[in-house]
């Protein structure tokens, strides 16, 4: 995977001034990841902004390092600024340059170096690229090209915390992507550095807000339409049920899991009204692949259990969509029940 790693060296070793950005709306995997960089370079004295394209979730702003973070749709012109000057590029946990949203053309335009890291399928073409599909998440891969580097003297706590929250968000806590030995070979590195696992879970996954909490049971209790005789459920949020729950970004990250989770769903999906557009989430199992659907259908894609995607459509004929489709998929979502 890392085996030609020298020209990156090189790179890293020359670089002044180096630029990480991750995806919109961004998940634990990515900031983990993104973090995890941030610090590794820091560690060697070079000159690193991270940069996010939108806020990230509340819920992961205990992250070490989380407060130096440069958020682009906040701080527009400052961070137009460091891609444009920036000696070198990462692009971690995204496979596309339209994923980084507001940053798009900003990151297009760079005529620095761009060094992609990511485990999602079919990646655009970079000027390296690190992708690697079966694989439980990018935090993962950041672990192994810190060795590729010969850089395990640089790794801390605060890397291993970071790296661990990407593991274990992109992983379900091991319940999906993580049938790897080396998976679990990695976490055992990270507790060697000092990590505090349980904790880190509690930070993650025990810190609803009141409102998140109520937008949850709002979402199963009022907005779950299950269609069992396709094997498929899913939920629908409008911008105004949002706007009731005093939404904020995060608040429904793993929402969609608990459609899946009803015996007899293979398919389930989440829809969200935005201003111009709908976002879709979909979740399957076994070997039925959400990132075709989101691909073909949704403008979308992401792994074969995981995907999403944005129509400009309204929520109606997004749906409708939906519907329509899923005759065409009965007896692929059948053989996954």
């Amino acid at each position: 995977m890392f085996s030609d790693i020298s020209p990156v060296k090189e790179l890293i070793d020359k670089a002044e001034k180096i630029v990480i950005i991750i995806h919109t709306n961004p998940d634990g995997d990515a900031l983990g990841a993104g973090l995890a960089v941030y610090h590794f370079l820091k560690q060697q004295n070079k000159e690193t902004i991270l940069i996010s394209p939108n806020q990230f979730p509340l819920f992961l702003s205990w992250m070490p390092g989380s407060e130096d973070i440069l958020v682009y749709e906040r701080h527009i012109n400052k961070a137009k600024q460091c891609i444009e000057e920036s000696d070198l590029i990462f692009c971690l946990d995204f496979n596309a340059v339209n994923r980084v949203d507001k940053a798009t053309e900003s990151l297009k335009n760079a005529k620095a170096k761009k060094i992609l890291i990511d485990h999602h399928l079919y990646p655009d073409a970079f000027d390296y690229s690190f992708s690697e599909t079966n694989t439980s998440s990018t935090s993962e891969l950041i672990f192994e090209f810190f060795l590729a580097l010969n850089g395990k003297q640089y790794l801390n706590k605060a890397i291993a915390e970071c790296l661990y929250v990407g593991i274990v968000t992109d992983t379900g806590s091991f319940s999906y992507a993580c049938n790897y030995e080396k998976t679990y070979l990695i976490i055992a590195e990270l507790y060697k550095l000092g990590i505090n696992g349980e904790q880190i879970h509690r930070k993650v996954y025990d810190t609803y807000s009141e409102n998140r909490m109520r937008l949850l049971g709002f979402s199963l209790s009022e907005k779950l339409k299950v269609l069992p005789q396709f094997h498929a459920a899913y939920i629908v949020l409008t911008k105004e049920e949002l706007k009731r729950f005093n939404y904020q970004i995060g608040d429904t990250e793993g929402v969609v899991n608990f459609a899946l989770a009803i015996d007899g769903i293979s398919l389930a999906a989440l829809f969200m009204e935005r201003s111009d557009h709908t976002k879709v989430s979909f979740r399957s199992k076994g070997n039925f692949s959400v990132d075709q659907v989101a691909r073909d259908h949704f403008e979308g894609g992401g792994h074969r259990n995981a995907a999403g995607g944005n129509l400009k459509v309204s929520l109606e004929d997004a749906i409708k969509i939906f519907e329509e489709l899923l005759p065409g998929y009965f007896n692929e979502l059948a053989a996954n029940v």
